[in-house]
């Protein structure tokens, strides 16, 4: 059986945070609790499931969420209409395989379909996260303004067309 992208369940909550703590260097701490008020909000939770085992996952908001990020809100106040990925992750085990790739692609049909006209996101540029510079470039992403965050670290506020 081949990799399936779908919706996330109830049953997948707890691979999606272990999947978060995995990489929670690059991301926001996620436990249970703070997953459940996110996928409240968000637009799309949507997991790769590859032989009955959650290996991925990308969580994204609409515009007007109920949500605190101060990144998302750099976007909020800015566009209109926007898909913002808040977290996209793939399992060290199966990095290299294209599902992030394939995470996107899935968004980006998602926000075509739902007339958005714009895919956001961003990325650590101090600390560097040199892997997420090239995904994102690969994808048609482009830098709409930096932004510095509490403990130093600054990030890449980026913006791709979903068309």
């Amino acid at each position: 059986m081949s990799p399936r992208v779908r919706d996330a369940v109830d049953a997948d909550a707890r691979a999606i945070v272990a999947l978060n703590l995995e990489s929670e260097a690059v991301l926001s701490p996620m436990d249970g609790a703070r997953f459940d008020v996110l996928r409240a909000n968000a637009a799309c939770v949507r997991v790769i499931e590859d032989e009955g085992t959650v290996v991925a996952f990308l969580m994204a908001f609409r515009e007007r969420a109920d949500y605190d990020s101060p990144n998302y809100r750099w976007f909020d106040a800015r566009y209109d209409a926007f898909v913002y990925v808040d977290r996209v992750v793939v399992s060290n085990a199966c990095r290299g395989r294209g599902f992030g790739a394939l995470l996107y692609a899935d968004l980006f049909a998602f926000a075509r379909d739902a007339g958005v006209p714009r895919v956001t996101c961003e990325f650590d540029v101090e600390p560097p996260n040199a892997a997420s510079r090239r995904f994102h470039a690969r994808h048609g992403f482009v830098e709409v303004g930096t932004q510095a965050l509490p403990g130093g670290k600054r990030v890449s506020l980026q913006s791709a067309p979903a068309a």
